[in-house]
Formats: C-alpha cells, sequence, structure tokens
C-alpha cells in the first residue's frame, strides 16, 4: 500500500474536525477575552473599537491550530505506539505556537509593543 492509497483510503471525520477546531477557537476567545477585560484603561490613541481586531483574529488562528492538530493525529496517530504519542506531542506543541502567535497577532499595536 502506498502513501497515496493510504491517505485517499480514509475519509475525513468532519465532526471531529469542527469539534477540534471550535474548541481551538475557543481556548483562543478564552485567552484573548481575559486579556482584553484586563485592561482597564486603554490608551487614547488605539481608538473606541481597539478590542475587535484581537476578538477576530486570535481565535481563527487557535481554530488554525485546532486543524493542525486533527490532521497532525490523521497522518501519524491513526498507526498507534510511538507515532501517535509523537502525534500528541507535535500537536499540542504546534497549537501553543498557533495561540502564541494569534495572540501576537490580534494585540499588536495595543497592548503587544
Amino acid at each position: 500500500m502506498t502513501l497515496q492509497n493510504n491517505f485517499t483510503s480514509r475519509p475525513i471525520d468532519t465532526r471531529s474536525l469542527i469539534t477540534r477546531m471550535l474548541v481551538g477557537a475557543g481556548i483562543g476567545l478564552a485567552i484573548i477575552l481575559f486579556l482584553i477585560t484586563a485592561t482597564k484603561n486603554p490608551k487614547p490613541e488605539w481608538g473606541q473599537f481597539w478590542m475587535i481586531k484581537p476578538l477576530l483574529i486570535t481565535p481563527l488562528v487557535a481554530a488554525g491550530g485546532g486543524l493542525g492538530t486533527y490532521f497532525m493525529e490523521y497522518i501519524l496517530g491513526y498507526q498507534g505506539g510511538w507515532s501517535k504519542i509523537i502525534a500528541v506531542i507535535i500537536s499540542i506543541v504546534g497549537f501553543i505556537i498557533s495561540l502564541w502567535l494569534g495572540t501576537v497577532l490580534g494585540l499588536n499595536g495595543t497592548l503587544w509593543n
């Protein structure tokens, strides 16, 4: 069985994919809401709606991190054993990196200077 046949023979579980993306977006939204609500006196040069950019970007990037965790599990995790453990570790590290990048991109120009 070649690598090409291996990927085409297994269907993508859309329910699991959407669930992981929604969980990732929820985690991103919770973190960015905590950071935004902790800001008591925002600077006037940020504008009146400064919080819209982080509220949009961070959950979207975190949902992309959830997408990455699904496909890492899809590619490596189905084999079991050490490859599943490696897939989980890479997925966690990748999600944390995407969450950090989403937070930095969202807060760029306001809280992240």
